[in-house]
């Protein structure tokens, strides 16, 4: 036995390696998810701010409609993004895709924290902006497909689903990081000295993703998928390959399916950990220190349990989990809200918001790994991209503005539990719909 175990030195030491450099892959990725997720955030965090020196309209209401708007702009480009971006990694590679998505982002970033204001360069301030904003979300466009892809395959076959978690646990953490700069900068420094300049440290704060994306693109290595998939492209040369014609053509009900899955997703993030501070103080009453304290604490307990629930869908499965985290949203909004608006208080909206997240994080903590596994490797980065990206613009970018118009046209402040439902039972259809796609993954 001791002769067997000394055998092949080589192959443990080269294994040793390869979970090594795994593991770094895999961190690299997550940090460079984490300030991808901040750096397209963060503006919305500096709404008020950036609205008086970039967009000042002689109303402040106007001024912040357009600041708002220009941060709209972001999400019109993430299904161009998606294209583009997803498309090369299927093509180029996922680590081409990866480095090159958060160098826009930073590039993006940069853009903002050194762009000059109004008072200094007229109506060329709002233009670079707008600019800005839009490398950021045509970079937002392409991250999902290639680092989820890269998060997927990196991953031990056993492991998916913990390691494609860390997607939405890095998107939680951004906005963590996003309120709490906010928070603290707003808290120490003077309104005279955040608008000459505090409101800069934060995006160039951001900037410190360039350095990660440099990392990926020259110090790891490409996931074996994406090698073999170049193997077998090098043995059938004459064979000409489009991700997207594939995609589309083979793999529509694929990308039915994972558009399905997101619109849940992306509703109850961009309402409950997005816009929930907001509609607690204006509809419930509630101070904006306790609403934002409540909303963190929701975001702490995603950073948490995305992986763990993302780990336990390893052992039995991503759709039993998905299907009560969605039925659980279905549920228990419309009483959730109903209890908040009957009985406000900061105690109730912290017990509210532990809910809602514990239910967010078992639905999405799954949920990468559910739509990476149900395209091969070749198209899974485009087919990703499409479907996530579409559904995020579609029913997350406009969640905001449909919630608020919601209140407004019906007068009661339980309007946004219909919408929210609405996003649950379509993805708790979908994914009964969807069994024998989710039960087959692709494996590799």
């Amino acid at each position: 036995m001791t002769q067997l175990a000394s055998t092949h030195p080589d192959r443990d030491v080269a294994s040793t390696s390869g979970m090594l450099s795994g593991r770094r892959a895999v961190i690299a990725a997550v940090a460079g998810n984490t300030l991808e997720w901040y750096d397209f955030a963060v503006y919305g965090f500096f709404a008020l701010t950036l609205a008086k020196l970039f967009f000042p309209a002689g109303d402040a209401t106007t001024s912040l409609l357009l600041t708002v708007a220009t941060f709209g702009v972001g999400f019109i480009m993430r299904p161009v993004g998606a294209l583009v971006l997803g498309t090369l990694a299927d093509r180029r590679g996922r680590k081409l895709a990866l480095s090159l998505t958060i160098l826009l982002m930073a590039l993006g970033t940069a853009m903002i924290g050194f762009a000059p204001t109004y008072a200094t360069a007229g109506a060329w301030a709002p233009a670079i902006i707008v600019l800005a904003r839009l490398i950021q979300g045509f970079s937002a466009g392409g991250e999902i497909g290639g680092a989820t892809a890269f998060l997927v395959e990196h991953a031990p076959p056993e492991r998916r689903g913990l390691y494609a978690s860390w997607q939405q646990a890095s998107q939680a953490g951004a906005l963590l990081l996003g309120s709490l700069t906010g928070a603290l900068l707003t808290g120490l420094l003077p309104q005279a000295d955040l608008e000459a300049w505090g409101w800069r440290i934060p995006f160039l704060i951001g900037l410190l993703i360039a350095p990660v994306g440099l990392y990926i693109r020259f110090r790891v290595s490409e996931t074996d998928a994406f090698k073999a998939i170049l193997r077998e492209r090098a043995a059938r040369p004459e064979a000409a390959f489009s991700p997207l014609r594939e995609t589309l053509g083979q793999h529509r009900t694929a990308v039915l399916a994972g558009f399905g899955i997101t619109i849940a997703w992306t509703v109850c993030t961009y309402f409950f950990l997005v816009t929930m501070p907001t509609y607690a103080v204006r509809q419930l009453g509630v101070p904006q220190s306790a609403s934002l304290l409540a909303n963190s604490i929701g975001l702490v307990l995603i950073v948490v349990l995305a992986p763990i629930f993302g780990g336990w869908s390893d052992k039995v499965g991503r759709r039993p989990i998905m299907l009560v985290a969605a039925f659980g949203l279905l549920v228990s909004c419309w009483p959730l809200l109903f209890w908040l608006s009957t009985h406000p208080g900061v105690v109730n909206l912290i017990l509210a918001q532990i809910v809602i997240s514990v239910l967010i994080a078992a639905f999405s903590g799954p949920a990468p790994a559910a739509m990476a596994e149900l395209y091969p490797p070749a198209m899974r980065s485009t087919g990703l991209s499409i479907a996530y990206n579409l559904a995020v613009t579609i029913f997350g970018g406009f969640a905001p503005f449909i919630t608020t118009w919601l209140i407004l046209q019906t007068g009661s402040s339980l309007a946004p539990a219909w919408y929210v439902m609405l996003a649950a039972a379509i993805s708790l259809i979908t994914l009964l719909a969807s069994g024998s796609l989710l039960r087959a993954p692709f494996g590799r």
